[in-house]
C-alpha cells in the first residue's frame, strides 16, 4: 500500500462556529457533533478565533481510493505505530484515511511504516 506524504504543518482545533473556516483551502477537515465544532488544517490558515487548538501535527494520505468493505486498513497502520509508541489523529474522507502524528515523531512514525512494506511517496 502507498502513502504520500503532505507537506504542510497542520493544526487541530475547537471552534466557537464556522464563519472562518475557509473551505478555499487545499486541506479543510470540519466535523460538527452535537457536542463541538472540530477543524483540523494547515496551521497557516487557523481561524483568528478558536476554543482550543493544537499545533505541531504533519500527516499522510492512503493512496486511492478505499472500498467501503475492505477491512482494517486503519488499524493496521495504527497498530504499527502504536508498537513504536506513537499516538495517531487520523480522518477519514470518502476515499480514503488521512493519519496525523505530532511533528517530532513523524519521522519515526513514516520509517516504521516503511520497514513494516508500506511504499512512502512524497
Amino acid at each position: 500500500m502507498n502513502l504520500t506524504l503532505l507537506p504542510q504543518a497542520f493544526t487541530v482545533c475547537q471552534i466557537p462556529d464556522t464563519s472562518e473556516i475557509d473551505l478555499s483551502r487545499g486541506f479543510v477537515f470540519f466535523s460538527r457533533t452535537d457536542e463541538e465544532l472540530s477543524l483540523v488544517c494547515e496551521t497557516a490558515h487557523v481561524p483568528q478565533h478558536t476554543l482550543a487548538r493544537e499545533d505541531g501535527w504533519r500527516g499522510f494520505r492512503v493512496c486511492g481510493v478505499l472500498d467501503f468493505s475492505l477491512v482494517g486498513i486503519l488499524a493496521q497502520i495504527s497498530g504499527i505505530l502504536a508498537e513504536q509508541g506513537i499516538s495517531i489523529f487520523a480522518v477519514s474522507t470518502y476515499n480514503t484515511d488521512y493519519i496525523f502524528t505530532k511533528a517530532d515523531v513523524f519521522d519515526r512514525a513514516i520509517e516504521a511504516l516503511a520497514d513494516a512494506g508500506y511504499a512512502i511517496l512524497e
